[in-house]
């Protein structure tokens, strides 16, 4: 298979898998402490993290730049983005929080204009202001809709755009450690700091929580997320950025709310209004504007250095 295409896959399976975390997580905040849940989870991936990446490659040597980019990455993209999204979930719908997931694409081109200095032409304006309007389309559909919304949506909607936020800086710090980090590596020590991060408020909420009667649906969600959410979904997703631009894997992300609104509709039995949908036309509208500027400024990029090489 053609290395391009792969990479390409690997990411689209990761955001289907992070895609489904929105409807396990609404499951799991029902009945679990969010940062007790977070730390079990990464416990889990780092146990099994740790002693394969020995096994595979050894003792990495990382310089201090590397642990740096690596600890932003953990704070950014794992605890920042876990307790944002927890949280949220506990306000607003599984649907709601998927569909605003959609806005990633946007949110990465905006934070890779502000740090990366990369340039944001029209398209891409338009695709940011397209999923903005998305956004608003579904924190308005309360006012003309019956529909249940959970406790408090507009708080919950809010900090799940924080999680995206968090999500747009891990793919960012994660593009620019791949070429020099293996995945497996990245994966190991950002879960690591994940445990070290989440550690101190997860001791105080077991000191209240009763874990000897924890279902077995409970514990199975904290595997899943331990395993196949944070182990299986973190290497495929470093494997595939090591190969494609940071705009493509923005771009690529898009695959995170449809698989969210998906798995929602099916697992939760959540309804989708017609204000839902129009907010995921015009943020699927954006993606589709943002993939097709991507493609266009490659396709310069190469020119140009064709005329340089003649």
């Amino acid at each position: 298979m053609n290395e391009r295409i792969s990479a390409h896959l690997k990411i689209i399976f990761a955001m289907a898998i992070v895609g489904s975390s929105v409807v396990a997580g609404k499951l799991l905040v029902e009945s679990f402490p969010v940062f007790l849940a977070s730390e079990l989870r990464f416990l889990i991936a780092a146990l099994i993290l740790v002693p394969l990446l020995l096994k595979i490659e050894g003792i990495p040597a990382f310089s201090k730049k590397d642990i740096g980019i690596l600890f932003l990455q953990a704070l950014s993209g794992v605890f920042l983005f876990s307790i944002f999204m927890l949280y949220g979930l506990k306000y607003t719908t599984a649907m709601e929080g998927g569909i605003i997931t959609s806005t990633l694409p946007a949110v990465v081109a905006v934070i890779a204009f502000i740090m990366l200095k990369e340039k944001l032409t029209r398209f891409t304006i338009i695709g940011i202001l397209l999923a903005v309007g998305g956004t608003l389309a579904i924190n308005i559909s309360g006012a003309f809709s019956d529909i249940e919304r959970g406790a408090a949506p507009i708080l919950g909607n809010l900090l799940i755009i924080g999680a995206v936020i968090g999500e747009a800086l891990f793919i960012i710090f994660g593009k620019s450690i791949s070429k020099r980090v293996s995945p497996l590596a990245i994966s190991t020590m950002v879960s690591v700091f994940g445990v070290i991060l989440f550690l101190p408020l997860a001791v105080y909420e077991a000191t209240s929580f009763p874990l000897t009667e924890v279902s077995l649906k409970d514990w199975g969600l904290i595997f899943y997320f331990g395993v196949v959410v944070t182990v299986l979904a973190f290497v495929l997703m470093y494997q595939g950025i090591e190969k494609v631009p940071a705009s493509t894997a923005g771009v690529l992300t898009g695959v995170l709310p449809i698989s969210a609104v998906l798995l929602s509709s099916l697992i939760l039995k959540e309804s989708l209004s017609s204000f839902h949908v129009i907010g995921m036309v015009l943020v699927l509208a954006a993606i589709y504007l943002i993939s097709v500027d991507s493609k266009a400024a490659k396709k310069e990029a190469s020119l140009k250095e064709k005329k340089v090489i003649s």
